[in-house]
Order: structure tokens, then sequence, then C-alpha cells
């Protein structure tokens, strides 16, 4: 029946529905949104990937889930964080890598209700705080395992003790099916699946058939307005309906992770990132990069037609570390006064500058925004069409207009001498002056 239903699928090509498509207008009008990486590694505070680069035994890993008890947490102080930061929606890890799950599954006993003293369901909490105060819920969600006896062992997970013999990927494919279906139907609504770990099996020296297009097919059979996204770092299969950048710029792959991937011009886009160098919570990982740093990296991304998903590694007991809600409340007080040149706007009219980049309002011919992150030495001129008549220009952060000419295609505007930084009184350098330009 598994092979059947897979014949059909690749068969079909694939049309998302008119709700699905909503769903991704309003995902790309958004702009920003918040990535949790949380389970029990926080325990460990040695990053997500520590039962691998540790080289742990599975079975003493998993005893950390005796000791998990997030007592500090609580998720609509999470919720309101993030909505005070500019954030439109939150992606958390159901299950990574480790294979325990956040929420309460029925198709492992493996999860924080059954095998943690705090015996709740974290992942219900969110989604209650999240559709109680507006925000978006996204899951993402591990397609390897380095538990699981029936996951096909791929270029990870050789060190925690599998024994290696029982590898079957019919039965790992249908508790996955099983998995997702209970993170769309019980907490709901869920506008996106985050999938994760396709590159685990290296199609070059590896062969692996995911059967990604067939679980699609049964991801938007449940829900036909439920964005997919994988972070395969490879062209999009079908099904999908974002493509997403780890740690990079669309297009730049300065990671080295994606050295073939195609952006594509007709699905949203969107990098993730993380604050610090590390996804989950390491207490070593102190690098904080500065609000102005993220902030400019938010207004590079809408320039380039893309989201950025900025991720935060909550502790074991729950709570966000405290640099990262400086960090949130620093692009917060700059959202408050900016945040009308990102939400809602996609690329400008001038590609990127050694001064910085532009932005402008999707469907405004009249409007743009120009983002300097540096002063340029001298007069900050740039360039218009000969015929474009100027009829402001206003600096955002002091809400005042500037002084401007124009003569033939060239636009020069009197800038501060030095430019103010509305983000963090704590992170003086750099900046995201933002000028708005309209047209008659």
């Amino acid at each position: 029946m598994l092979s059947l239903a897979s014949a059909a699928s690749f068969a079909q090509t694939y049309t998302p529905t008119k709700e699905n498509v909503q769903n991704r207008q309003e995902f790309a009008r958004e702009r920003f949104g918040i990535f949790l990486h949380w389970g029990i590694y926080a325990s460990y505070a040695q990053g997500e990937w520590y039962l691998q680069t540790g080289k742990l035994n599975k079975d003493e890993y998993a005893k950390a889930a005796g000791g998990f008890y997030p007592a500090g947490y609580n998720a609509y102080e999470w919720v309101k964080a993030f909505k005070d930061a500019g954030a439109e929606y939150v992606t958390i890890t159901s299950r990574h890598h480790d294979g325990f799950s956040m929420y309460d599954t029925k198709a492992s006993d493996y999860n924080i209700v059954k095998k943690t003293p705090w015996g709740k369901d974290v992942l219900k909490d969110l989604a209650d705080a999240c559709h109680d105060q507006g925000m978006y819920l996204h899951y993402y969600y591990s397609l390897l395992d380095w538990m699981r006896e029936d996951y096909p062992v791929g270029r990870t997970g050789h060190d925690t003790g599998r024994k290696g013999n029982m590898q079957n990927y019919d039965s790992y494919f249908n508790f996955m099916k099983q998995q997702v279906k209970e993170l769309l139907t019980n907490y709901a609504p869920i506008r996106a699946v985050w999938f994760d770990g396709y590159w685990d099996h290296d199609s070059d020296k590896t062969p692996f058939d995911w059967r990604m297009p067939e679980f699609y097919e049964y991801i938007h059979s449940i829900q036909p307005d439920c964005l997919i996204g994988n972070n395969h770092h490879i062209a999009t299969i079908e099904g999908e309906d974002f493509q997403m950048f780890e740690q990079d710029l669309p297009g730049q792959n300065t990671t080295g992770f994606a050295p073939d991937q195609v952006v594509s011009t007709v699905m949203p886009l969107e990098m993730c990132m993380t604050m610090n160098n590390s996804w989950g919570y390491n207490v070593k990982d102190m690098n904080y990069k500065s609000v102005n740093k993220i902030i400019q990296t938010l207004a590079t991304a809408v320039s380039l037609n893309s989201n950025l998903l900025l991720n935060i590694g909550p502790r074991a007991d729950g709570r966000l570390p405290e640099q990262a809600l400086a960090s949130l409340r620093g692009i917060g007080k700059w959202m408050k006064v900016n945040s009308k040149s990102i939400k809602g706007c996609g690329p400008g009219p001038i590609a990127k500058q050694d001064w910085g980049v532009s932005t402008a309002p999707e469907g405004n011919g009249k409007v743009f925004y120009l983002h300097i992150f540096e002063k340029p030495n001298g007069e900050f001129e740039i360039p218009v069409p000969k015929k474009a008549k100027i009829k402001s220009v206003m600096a955002l952060e002091e809400d005042r207009a500037l002084e401007f000419k124009k003569k033939g295609e060239v636009l020069t505007i009197a800038l501060p001498e030095e430019l103010p930084d509305s983000s963090s009184d704590l992170d003086p350098t750099g900046a995201d002056y933002v000028v708005e330009v309209t047209l008659k």
C-alpha cells in the first residue's frame, strides 16, 4: 500500500490551495519570526547536537529527561516578549535529532509528558499563548533520529549505541506521519511545518528515498493551507511552500551549506540565524550578535525578499537567556519606530550599497526606504529616475523632514552629522537609520 501511495504522489503535480496561497502571502508580509531550539539537551547546556558531538550513549543521554523541570517556563511571557520585539510568528522544535518529543505524543513514550517530572505539554501551553495573543505558530520537526532503531542510519549518529539491525524506513515513515498528524490536529491552528535533517542522507554517497512528495501530500491532505519548508540545502521539492536558508542570506552561501541551491522566485523565502553561535542553549557561548547587527541583517533579508527567523535557545529552567531578552528589547525599540520599512516590504529600487540597503512596500510605487548602516563620506547621493518628482524625504527615527535636492538622476539627501541609534542604549556602535522617500 505504501508503494502504491508513493507512486501516485510522484505522478501528481502539486497545486497549492487558495488558502495555502493566502498563508504564503501573509507569511511573506510579516518578515520577522522567532526560532526556538528547546529540548532536554538544554540540561547539558552544550547545544542541541551534544548527543552527537559528545559521542554519548543514547540511553545515558536520555536520563536527562528525569531531571528536566522547567519551573521558570511561562509561555505567555515568551510570546509577549516576541511580540514586543516586533515578531509575528514563532517556530519551535517539536522534536530534534535526539528524538525527544516536547509534546504529548502517542507515537512514542520518549516525550516531555511521560519521561520528565515536569509532566506537562509545553507545546500546548505555547500554542494556547500564541493563539490567545495573535501570533502564528510553526513547528520544527526533525526527519532524522539518533535514538530510534528503525531510523535508517545516515551520516550522523553513529556513536549513540544503536544496534543497527532494525532499520526500517516504512516503520519510521509511519511514525513520522503519526507525529505530524498529532501536531496538525491537536495544536491547531498550525501555519507551517519546518523540516530538518534531510541532509543526513547525502544523495550522492548514500542514495535514499525520503519520500518527501508523499509526506507533503499527506500533510496537505490533513491541512491543505499548512505551509511546508525543508532545510535540505537543495532545490525545492514538489509539495513545498517556502524556501529556507540556514545562517545565510538567500543565494550568498557564505556557510558552504548550499553551493548549488537556486533561490526561488515564486515562493516565500526565509533565512534562519542564531543570536550567538548556537541553536540550543550553550552555557559557554556568550558571543551574541549586536542588536544593530541583527537589525541590519533583518533589513538586508527584506531587501532580498526574505524573512528573518531569529533563534533563541531557552535554558533548561524554562527561561530565556538574559542577553537574548535584552536583544529582543533592543529590536523592539527600533521596530516601534521603523517597522513600516520592514513589514509588508520587499526589495527597494536600489541594490545593496556600501552604506546599506533599500526596501519598499509591496504594491506601492510611491514610497521606498533607505536603510543606512554606515554614513557615507561626503554627500549622500542615490540614483533616481530622471522624471521622478520627490514629494518628501523623512527620517523615521526623528520623525522629521530632511533637506534634499534632485538634479537629473541624482537625489542628494542631507543626513545628520551622526546617525542616531534607536535600537539599544547598550549598543552604540553601528546603526540602521531609516529614511523614507515619497514620490509625487
